[in-house]
């Protein structure tokens, strides 16, 4: 039973955090809306900061756990743009809102350095993955692919709640063959 009030607990905050904010959303609301006692928020987590640590990191862990597999399935030469297709579906059913890894280093970057630390490890995560895709499809490394392909992926991300998940995705699917076309030169 431990494990299902710590997972409501997690699942809770997450929702609150990314649709509410890191700071506008107190303990409080996160026990009242989760329905558990205040002693069994501590048990699991003995700080707020350490709570925004795990929602992070289970969160961005399934985002990145989507990209590994869509790129793992795809057909020779096409990792990329699995990679890219289930940011799409991340983006039109999870992640509308903008990115809550970017929203936490935003908020944290003054006051919790740690929590804003921890963002910027998990983008290096995605810019490995998406390096490990492009190594796939071209056989070999080619870092300014992976950083670029990183750039549109997260201007997907900071412009969904502005242009909708829709209208996003779809410019990213037409840009995509432009950026892999294009060259090492920066």
């Amino acid at each position: 039973m431990a494990g299902t009030k710590r997972d409501t607990l997690l699942d809770t905050a997450e929702q609150l955090f990314y649709r509410e904010g890191f700071h506008a959303t107190g303990v409080d609301r996160v026990i009242a809306e989760a329905g558990v006692a205040r002693m069994t928020l501590y048990n699991h987590f003995p700080s707020k900061e350490a709570l925004i640590q795990a929602v992070l990191a289970r969160r961005y862990e399934r985002y990145l756990d989507d990209l590994r597999n869509a790129a793992d399935q795809a057909g020779a030469g096409d990792a990329v743009g699995a990679l890219t297709e289930a940011h799409c579906r991340w983006l039109e059913t999870t992640s509308n809102r903008g990115c809550i890894v970017i929203k936490a280093i935003g908020e944290f970057e003054q006051h919790q350095p740690a929590i804003a630390e921890q963002g910027r490890r998990l983008k290096r995560e995605l810019l490995q993955v998406i390096g490990d895709a492009v190594s796939r499809d071209r056989s070999a490394s080619d870092p300014p692919l992976a950083e670029r392909l990183l750039l549109v992926l997260e201007g997907a991300d900071a412009l969904a709640p502005v242009l909708g998940a829709a209208a996003v995705t779809e410019h990213l699917r037409a840009i995509l063959p432009a950026v892999l076309a294009s060259r090492n030169e920066v």
